[in-house]
């Protein structure tokens, strides 16, 4: 029994190493910013699809808008995606964080605290919070989908692939992630995926 509850003991302690060590990894390699070197680039309307595990794409219409001051990032995701309601994601950049309040007019709002990182192009929120009523990190990441049609042809094994300024992002493609804390995994798993493309953009894929 006494074995029993150090074994439980010792899991729990390397549970929140992996815990801590999940939550700093992207400072280590990535860059702490502020919603304002963000903000603008994803306002705009979208158009894609949205896609759990295990679940057929819905197609879906994103409107983005960003305040004036890029201290305010309003989501809105079109009904459809996963109920009847639209969903809207307010972040809101204070002092040291980002406060988000998801709200989709069926369950309870939700407010987590974020904290945003960059990293070649690529922008991801991390907190802390509860996914599916269990404890995980949360991971809210952007990347962008570039046109790549122009880039130069010569093969350089150097080349950088993120987002540079003669390239231009038809879109974003948005991955839910968490890390549940009751799990002894420490992968994240994708909750949820949604890509935001330009009217042109999703016209293209689809004849591809």
């Amino acid at each position: 029994m006494v074995r029993s509850l150090f074994t439980q003991k010792g899991r729990s302690i390397f549970l929140l190493m992996a815990m801590l060590l999940l939550t700093h990894s992207a400072s280590a390699y990535a860059d702490k910013v502020t919603l304002n070197t963000f903000c603008s680039q994803l306002a705009g309307e979208w158009q894609g699809s949205a896609a759990n595990p295990n679940v057929y794409p819905k197609k879906v219409t994103t409107s983005v808008m960003c305040s004036a001051d890029r201290r305010n990032l309003f989501i809105s995701v079109s009904r459809g995606s996963r109920f009847t309601n639209s969903e809207t994601w307010w972040f809101r950049q204070q002092n040291g964080h980002i406060l988000l309040v998801y709200a989709n007019g069926v369950t309870d709002d939700v407010s987590q605290e974020l904290t945003l990182y960059e990293q070649a192009g690529r922008y991801s929120f991390l907190g802390k919070g509860e996914i599916n009523q269990r404890p995980a990190l949360v991971q809210l990441q952007f990347d962008p989908i570039i046109d790549d049609t122009d880039t130069d042809t010569d093969t350089d094994t150097d080349t950088d692939t993120s987002a540079s300024a003669d390239q231009a992002i038809l879109g974003w493609q948005w991955q839910q992630s968490a890390h549940y804390l009751d799990d002894d995994s420490e992968q994240y798993q994708v909750v949820r995926a949604i890509s935001l493309l330009k009217p042109s953009a999703e016209e293209t894929q689809l004849t591809e």
